[in-house]
């Protein structure tokens, strides 16, 4: 028996080998028609059925998006079965992942169906210089399962594959905070982006904004709904977007809230420079180069660029145009042109036109001291789909200051700061900036001390509020009386040169009284 054996692998031996030596000599085409015959001679007796994932795709210089999700879907679901893992710090990401290394094989089950998962690598066949990635080597996986279960797979599994690795990839990667670059240095050969990034790691919560807890609430039910809320946008019709326009006096935490927002969503944030970007067609570049799950941010809008005014009279511009039609103008030179045209019709397009729907679950959000200064074409509601004032810092506010400077949730003086706060205006910043533990001479102080302290600010801002308030109101009187004297004076004047045009009037009609008298004498004596 064990003569038959070794007399089998000699023979299978030998045929390796001569098959080895003897491929070089046939001709292309032919050993691909073997290869062929040879496959259907296997699926004529295997049941089985086999689907090739590549890594490179259509695109040849980005990996699959598929192959991705599949790598982070067998690392985290199959991973520990396999007997051979790859470990590694992926690009944008902030845990280890283990995946399943070249050439093992993992199972899967799935609604009763064994799925077989095989990590592939192949060389290739000379040594080639390539421009192209993947072709030295051609990594790829392979899916093997009985041909009973096609439809399983196809219409189910799938799916579920991708839209699983997709969400292992969300949770583990690194959020990043993004910026526009100067259009000067967009360069895909280069492999200079857009955008700029930064991991994101702002340290902001709801928990500790500085907010009333109502208003705290509602706002996060509301991003919470939107987070959930793909197909309901779809049943409307509408982009799954949605703007906030955060308004309020500086130092009361808009910055925070858009912080504190993306970290509740797990989104990444692009802080969009208006001032850098030259035209409409560019914001659209920038816009289609944005990724789901993220923000979009344009601080102090009303100070970017010239969007706060009202549109422009179409009759004043044509007559400006004819005035300045027969005046010469020098050419210019368009590199030199560092001014932003950015129209107020870009913007409303880059937030809510046909562009504003490519992608999905994104936030736009504006910020601005002044609301009273933007159009109302920019923040009505669709576009800024909610205003929150942040406002000045209040009572309910402080209390969550203290418990996240100090820890303290009750003391003597809470009253009196409630008063001093109801009558004062203090931003957030300032009153934090109270109850910081650490003094001037680095010294620890106690809470008694913060709040002590913070009790003589809220006075010294009280008294100075007043002093301030005095002084605009003597200033206003003055102008006022100013203003009335001005009036008076200007009547006055109005008064005295309108006595005068009618005195000269009536003398003016006393010397015609006479000339006609005289005139008549004259014909009387001449008749005589």
């Amino acid at each position: 028996m064990m003569d038959k054996w070794t007399g089998l692998g000699s023979a299978l031996a030998s045929f390796f080998f001569l098959w080895s030596m003897v491929q070089n000599h046939i001709p292309v085409a032919f050993r691909y028609r073997l290869s062929t015959w040879g496959s259907k001679l296997v699926s004529f007796f295997s049941p089985y059925l086999e689907l090739t994932i590549n890594e490179y795709g259509a695109e040849v210089f980005h990996r699959s998006d598929f192959y991705l999700a599949v790598e982070a879907y067998l690392s985290d679901a199959c991973a520990r079965r396999a007997r051979k893992l790859r470990a590694e710090l992926g690009k944008n990401s902030k845990n280890l992942q283990v995946s399943v290394d070249d050439n093992d094989e993992v199972t899967d089950v799935f609604a009763g169906a064994t799925i077989w998962w095989y990590a592939c690598k192949q060389m290739a066949g000379s040594q080639v210089i390539s421009w192209y990635p993947g072709e030295e080597v051609r990594r790829f996986y392979r899916v093997v399962f009985h041909r009973r279960h096609r439809d399983l797979v196809f219409d189910r599994y799938l799916p579920y594959v991708l839209e699983e690795g997709r969400a292992v990839t969300v949770r583990n990667r690194q959020r990043r905070l993004f910026t526009n670059n100067p259009s000067g240095s967009w360069s895909s050969y280069r492999g200079k982006n857009v955008w700029s990034h930064v991991p994101f790691e702002h340290p902001a919560t709801f928990d500790t904004l500085a907010m009333d807890p109502v208003d705290k609430e509602e706002i996060l039910d509301e991003l919470q709904a939107f987070k959930e809320a793909k197909d309901y946008y779809t049943k409307v019709g509408k982009a799954w977007k949605r703007g906030y326009l955060l308004y309020g006096p500086p130092g009361t935490g808009k910055s925070t809230m858009i912080a504190a927002m993306a970290n509740f969503l797990d989104y990444d944030v692009y802080d969009l420079e208006l001032t850098a970007v030259k035209n409409n067609t560019e914001l659209r570049k920038l816009f289609i180069e944005t990724t789901g799950k993220s923000i979009i941010v344009i601080e102090d809008i009303d100070c970017s660029v010239d969007l706060t005014g009202k549109r422009k009279d179409k009759k004043a511009e044509k007559k400006a145009e004819a005035d300045g039609a027969d005046k010469p103008t020098l050419p210019t030179d368009p590199d030199k042109d560092d001014g932003t045209k950015v129209t107020l019709s870009g913007l409303l397009n880059f937030i809510d036109g046909l562009w504003s729907a490519c992608g999905g679950e994104r936030i736009i959000i504006f910020t601005t001291n002044h609301k009273d200064k933007l159009d109302p074409a920019l923040i009505r509601r669709g576009r800024m789909d909610r205003h929150i004032e942040m406002s000045y810092c209040r009572f309910q506010a402080f209390k969550v200051l203290a418990k996240n400077y100090l820890d303290v949730k009750e003391h003597e003086l809470f009253g009196q700061i409630a008063q001093l706060l109801e009558e004062t205006d203090m931003s957030p910043a300032d009153v934090a900036e109270n109850l910081m533990p650490m003094s001037k001479m680095k010294k620890k102080r106690d809470a008694n001390a913060c709040f002590e302290g913070l009790v003589e600010a809220l006075k010294q801002a009280k008294e100075e509020a007043a002093a301030k308030a005095l002084a605009e109101a003597a200033k206003a009187k003055e102008e006022a009386e100013a203003k009335a004297k001005a009036e008076a004076e200007a009547k006055e004047a109005k008064e005295k040169d309108k006595a005068e045009a009618e005195a000269t009037e009536n003398n003016r009609g006393e010397d015609k009284g006479k000339d006609s008298k005289m005139n008549n004498g004259e014909i009387k004596e001449g008749d005589k």
